[in-house]
């Protein structure tokens, strides 16, 4: 299929090269020559045109990376194909991890840079047929949507269905990427304002300037370009509910009127000879420290206390890392009816258990692209690593993910999870599989002896280094919980991926916890 290409490069023969291959593939080439420009064309009147993002990494003022922030900032959600002249791991997952959907190393080759154009076409149509899918199911969104499994989100849940049934304000908090907005339409779904309006608002999205019009709305005239009345999202939201996305970055003179908008229920549209009274229910979310932005200055305290009357925090993906089979099952779930000619029968055990290693400091949104992605591009009928090579980059190395992974249920290889089922909790949970390399318990294997403190002195009475008592805590742990790794894990505090990056920083053999001798 034809489409525009934007090419992003500051080096004018690399942009020829680029313009000529763009052409070539029968698509329509658009050049930018640094990142500002680049920026203004993904941001301008004009971005609906561009379907796909040819960056480079290495330029003077905004470079790519700086290029790849301010678009997620900006929500703009075109794929983004980087190029560098540098291919180290570190460059890669620094792109990714700021939202690319592919690279390429210079000098790419013109097979390479065509594969990576129709991947990027292919998996932008697919996800407008799936947003397409999304508005025309509709409906209201309740907890027992929810695709949890985890303890860690019970409390979530708990206190979300008892805020429900009340009417207060609610500070939902969290990183970027949790699902604050998914809490906020299952508390609006499941409480009395259910068949109202829910009016959502990025506050972090919002230019300055415009931040008090959109919020409370304006007379025409007020100012220069306000040819039309705009009545504001408070008043679009009466009635109903009004989420307040990221209402850390507000301005701190808006702050005053969103003060008075709360404590009376008015706002003063720009422009306006009277106030407007307004019946809302206000959820407001923020991935900041607002209680630390208040001591910088940043944020008003007479505020803060009047958001933060009923808070909730929705802990990251890495702390529910029971959740991502669950998740997964979703997801793929989601693409199959956008695309009935390639159905997926499921995802092998192997990367499944790569996806539960990582850390996922994107969280849930991250996952979700990444199995939509690698769903779209699937070759064959069952997911496997070969579909996450930005996710297998950076746990490879942490994780062995050639070994036979057990099942504790059968005692046998696991060959793969179907994509049925698991939402519905029909696998039992035990079945869910470690990270590769667990060992699992024996069953008629000795009690394991309890251990008691750790020494905080050595020989000589002087305190002990830090790495050696976190070797020797590593090694009890595993120890204690039977070589289970996703309980060492937990029990420790860390992620799973980073317990196995200390493992192989001490040299730790995962299936016997034994230190290894390592040549000198």
């Amino acid at each position: 299929m034809a489409a525009s290409i934007l090419i992003v490069d500051d080096d004018p023969v690399q942009r020829r090269l680029l313009e000529a291959a763009v052409t070539k593939f029968g698509h329509t080439a658009i050049v930018a020559d640094g990142g500002e420009a680049g920026l203004d064309v993904v941001d301008g009147p004009n971005a609906r045109d561009v379907s796909v993002v040819i960056l480079d990494l290495m330029m003077p003022g905004l470079d790519g990376i700086g290029v790849l922030k301010a678009m997620r900032e900006r929500g703009i959600h075109i794929p983004v194909i980087v190029q560098t002249a540098q291919g180290g791991i570190e460059t890669v997952v620094s792109a990714m991890r700021h939202g690319a959907f592919d690279f390429v190393v210079k000098p790419a080759s013109p097979d390479r840079l065509q594969a990576s154009i129709g991947n990027a076409l292919k998996v932008e149509a697919l996800e407008g047929e799936v947003k397409r899918s999304s508005r025309q199911r509709g409906g209201h969104l309740t907890f027992k949507d929810m695709i949890t499994h985890s303890p860690a989100m019970d409390r979530v849940i708990r206190l979300g269905r008892k805020a429900a049934a009340s009417n207060i304000p609610i500070l939902i908090e969290g990183e970027s990427g949790v699902g604050k907005e998914l809490v906020a339409r299952a508390i609006q779904g499941s409480g009395d304002r259910r068949s109202k309006p829910f009016v959502t608002v990025n506050c972090g999205a919002i230019p300055d300037n415009l931040v008090e019009s959109i919020l409370f709305g304006h007379e025409k005239g007020s100012f220069t370009g306000a040819t039309e009345k705009h009545t504001g999202k408070f008043v679009e939201a009466h009635s109903g509910t009004l989420f307040l996305d990221e209402i850390g970055d507000l301005p701190l003179d808006v702050q005053v009127k969103l003060l008075r908008a709360v404590q009376d229920g008015e706002v003063d549209p720009v422009g306006g000879r009277s106030t407007v009274r307004v019946d809302i229910r206000l959820i407001s979310a923020t991935h900041r420290n607002l209680l630390q932005q208040v001591k910088d200055g940043k944020f008003r305290e007479d505020l803060f206390y009047r958001l933060n009357v009923y808070p909730i925090f929705v802990p990251p993906l890495r702390d529910r890392r029971d959740d991502i089979p669950h998740l997964v099952e979703h997801f793929m779930e989601k693409v199959a009816p956008a695309d009935p000619r390639h159905r997926l029968r499921g995802i092998s055990a192997a990367a499944l258990a790569m996806l539960q290693a990582y850390d996922w400091p994107g969280n849930i949104r991250q996952l979700e692209n990444a199995v939509f992605r690698a769903s779209v591009l699937a070759e064959g009928d069952m997911l496997t690593e070969e579909e996450f090579p930005q996710i297998r980059a950076q746990v490879e190395g942490t994780v062995n993910l050639d070994a036979d992974i057990a099942s504790p249920a059968s005692g046998g290889p696991a060959s793969g999870w179907p994509a049925s089922g698991l939402a519905s909790g029909s696998l039992p949970r035990d079945n869910v599989p470690a990270a590769v390399g667990a060992a699992a318990a024996e069953p008629n294997a000795p009690a394991r002896p309890r251990f008691g403190t750790l020494r905080a002195l050595d020989e000589r009475g002087n305190v002990r280094a830090l790495a050696d008592v976190e070797l020797e805590m590593i090694k009890l742990a595993i120890d204690h919980y039977n070589g289970q790794m996703s309980e060492v894990a937990r029990r420790l505090g860390i992620g799973r991926s980073t317990l196995y990056r200390k493992l192989k920083e001490y040299g730790i053999d995962p299936e016997t916890g034994r230190v290894e001798r390592l040549a000198s």
